[in-house]
This record gives C-alpha cells, sequence and structure tokens, in this order.
C-alpha cells in the first residue's frame, strides 16, 4: 500500500503542478501578496497612518493577523482544500482516465492517497511562502519587529499546513463518495461552516473551521467596528488540546474512509 501510494503520488505530482488548477492555485496564493504590497505602497506614497483602534494605533502585526483570520483561514483554505480534494478521483473519472490507474496491479486505496499526498505538497509549496512573503511585507509597517513575531508566524505554518491536510482529506471523500463532489464541497465551504459557527450550539462541533481557529496565535480583534463585530461571531475557540486531536482524527478517518470507498466504489464512465 505504502509503496503503490508513493508511486501515485511521484506520477500525480508532476501531473498537479502543472494542470490548469496549478494557475487557480498560484493566482489565490498570489492575492494576499497583491493585498500586502498594495498596502505597503500606499502607505509609502501617502501621508496616510494606519488606522486608529480603541485609540492606538494599527501595528503591522494586526494586520497580518486580519489576512491570516479572514483571507487564509476563511477563504483560501477551505476553497483549495474544496477544488483539489474534490477532483482527486472525480477527474479520473470525468477524463475517463481511471481504468488505467485501477488496471494497474495496486490498491485502489493507493491510488487516493497517493494523489493526496501529491495536493497536500503541492499546496504547502505554495500557501507557505504567501504567507510568509505577507508577513514580511506588511509586519514591519506601524514599528512592528519581524524577530519578536517570528514564533507567531511559525504557528501560522503549522496552522495553515494543518487545515490544507483536514480540508482536503474530507473533500477527498466527498469526490470518492458524491457523484458531483465540487457542489457538495463548495455549500459545506460557503454555506453549512459559516452558517452554523455564526449561532450557539454544537452543530460548529461538526466543521473543521471551529477547531482550526484555535490554532492560529494572533488574537481575536475586539474593537467595534463592522470587521470587529463580524469576527466576534467566531470568537468561541476550543482548547488546543481538543482542537489538534479532533483535527487529526478528522484527517485520518476522512482519508481512510475515502480510500475505502475508493476501493470499494463501481465508478461508472459516462459514454
Amino acid at each position: 500500500m505504502i509503496t503503490s501510494a508513493l508511486r501515485i503520488f511521484d506520477l500525480s505530482l508532476g501531473q498537479m503542478l502543472w494542470s490548469r488548477r496549478s494557475v487557480f492555485l498560484a493566482l489565490l496564493a498570489g492575492g494576499p501578496v497583491g493585498l500586502a504590497l498594495g498596502i505597503r505602497v500606499i502607505l509609502l506614497l501617502t501621508p496616510a497612518q494606519l488606522p486608529m483602534v480603541n485609540g492606538a494605533r494599527m501595528s503591522g502585526t494586526a494586520i497580518f493577523g486580519l489576512i491570516i483570520w479572514l483571507l487564509y483561514l476563511r477563504f483560501i483554505i477551505p476553497v483549495l482544500g474544496a477544488f483539489y480534494g474534490t477532483s482527486l478521483i472525480a477527474d479520473e473519472v470525468e477524463d475517463k482516465t481511471i481504468t488505467y490507474l485501477f488496471t494497474r496491479p495496486i490498491p485502489r486505496g493507493a491510488v487516493l492517497v497517493g494523489k493526496y499526498l501529491a495536493y497536500l505538497l503541492c499546496t504547502i509549496l505554495l500557501v507557505l511562502p504567501s504567507a510568509v512573503i505577507v508577513y514580511f511585507i506588511v509586519t514591519p509597517l506601524g514599528g512592528g519587529s519581524i524577530g519578536e513575531q517570528f514564533p507567531s508566524l511559525l504557528s501560522d505554518l503549522g496552522m495553515l499546513a494543518v487545515g490544507l491536510a483536514a480540508y482536503g482529506a474530507l473533500f477527498a471523500l466527498v469526490g470518492a463518495t458524491f457523484k458531483r463532489p465540487l457542489v457538495v464541497g463548495l455549500v459545506f465551504t460557503f454555506g453549512w461552516e459559516p452558517g452554523v459557527l455564526i449561532f450557539p450550539g454544537y452543530l460548529k462541533h461538526a466543521t473543521i473551521a471551529f477547531y482550526l481557529q484555535a490554532l492560529v496565535p494572533h488574537a481575536m480583534p475586539n474593537e467595534e467596528s463592522v470587521v470587529g463585530g463580524i469576527l466576534q461571531l467566531f470568537n468561541e475557540i476550543p482548547p488546543l488540546e481538543t482542537s489538534l486531536a479532533s483535527l487529526a482524527g478528522i484527517t485520518l478517518v476522512a482519508l481512510w474512509l475515502a480510500s475505502r470507498a475508493t476501493q470499494t466504489r463501481e465508478f461508472v464512465l459516462d459514454q
């Protein structure tokens, strides 16, 4: 199983890096970099200063924290998981190439595991450097210190990797189970998760974002503003140990179920 998965990983990595989806991934990862450069250029070319929060000037560290919260955690990580995770098997079915993989003398589940590992490495290699570039562009604003906040950056990078792993495994299960997996993935990403996180109760425990937000080292903004008010809706954070255990469990169980579904499902190719 391991040897077969590594062979599929080697085959799939090159395909993912040079596919049309990689262009979408590069644009998505480059969005925060472009935003950070825009903020830096505006502050250099105009006398405008950083906004005030509760009577104090907002720092570059706080801006970086907002970018992590709003762009990476709430948008980029779930979207990449949905677009890539659901396509691991669905694209092979749609292109009618899955037969060539399944006729090889390897377990069917190894095909999904190998492609999942390729997805994980591909997204990590683009998303994490994007966050590092944003950090070095934004953090010095307002007198912020790059060195003092470096441990928080490492925590951010770890959180992004864990999020990519969890969302990718969940949506790999969706892709191996449903005939139109991308629709299910987008409904979960933009419908289910934002909806249940707003309302009190236990439904939020059935989301990845609820556990993932406990890994973010930045404090939740508490200013009386539109952004602060929106973010306060997501301010309930579970214990760190619970979040790590839950995310690890979601990733492993979802990947095992996806591998099992790939092994047992009868894939019917459209003529």
